[in-house]
């Protein structure tokens, strides 16, 4: 059963790894679907994921709530681990592991943060940021049923990390779906106190901020304006 995930994350992962080196300087040559997809995701989250998002905001304390985020943030170590090495950046790697050993133990499974107060850093990094470090371009964007604004690197990422996280391994399924369904709820209400930022056409400003936001992620936090060319040919809509 584990060797048909991991050929079926191969089956995903290299064609689109191929496809997105090959696309043109456009990053949204797909715009009339992914607009059409947004409107979906729209409707999915106006009626169902932001209500319950909101429920859980106010019924949940805010030491729970930071709770509930450090557990996911110490599954996401284990990923970033896996990708460290895949990476060579072994110091990373190291950073990662120690911070899931020590959270998951003395930090009760990662509900408390004790690795941060020990002087050791999270190292954050996904399989999209590993594909990017061995040269595979971001590919055009994508607006994926339900999971939101992806790239092609990055959707591919999204499905080895979700393949190789420790929630895909926990044979209840019960438990499983629930951990899945309370990281979506739990991010969706991090979000609530930034939907006043957006402003002018929201498919656009969702959209050049997860560009942007990926292409800092993959860079470690270096800036850079990719996409000044693009604008000045007029090609990208005002905000």
């Amino acid at each position: 059963m584990k060797l048909s995930r991991y050929i079926l994350v191969l089956v995903l992962v290299l064609p689109a790894a191929v496809f997105a080196q090959e696309q043109p300087k456009n990053p949204d040559p797909f715009e009339s679907f992914n607009r059409g997809m947004f409107a979906v995701n729209d409707v999915l989250d106006r009626f169902m994921i932001r209500p319950l998002a909101k429920g859980y905001d106010w019924i949940t304390p805010d030491p729970v709530q930071r709770g509930v985020g450090n557990l996911f943030a110490n599954m996401y170590d284990f990923n970033s681990a896996i990708n460290g090495v895949l990476q060579w950046r072994w110091e990373g790697a190291a950073q990662s592991s120690g911070r899931f050993l020590v959270n998951s133990t003395v930090g009760l499974l990662g509900v408390f943060d004790v690795a941060t107060q020990m002087g050791i850093r999270p190292y954050r990094t996904d399989f999209g940021h590993t594909l990017a470090i061995w040269g595979v371009d971001s590919g055009p964007y994508l607006m994926v049923p339900f999971f939101g604004p992806r790239t092609m690197r990055s959707g591919a990422g999204t499905i080895f990390d979700t393949y190789t996280s420790i929630p895909t391994y926990i044979d209840n399924v019960r438990l499983r779906n629930s951990l899945w369904g309370l990281e979506l709820v739990d991010g969706r209400a991090r979000l609530l106190k930034t939907e006043d930022l957006m402003s002018g056409d929201r498919y656009i400003f969702i959209r050049d901020a997860y560009l942007q936001q990926r292409e800092t992620f993959v860079n470690d936090g270096v800036v850079q304006d990719d996409f000044s060319d693009f604008r000045e040919e007029g090609e990208w809509e005002d905000f």
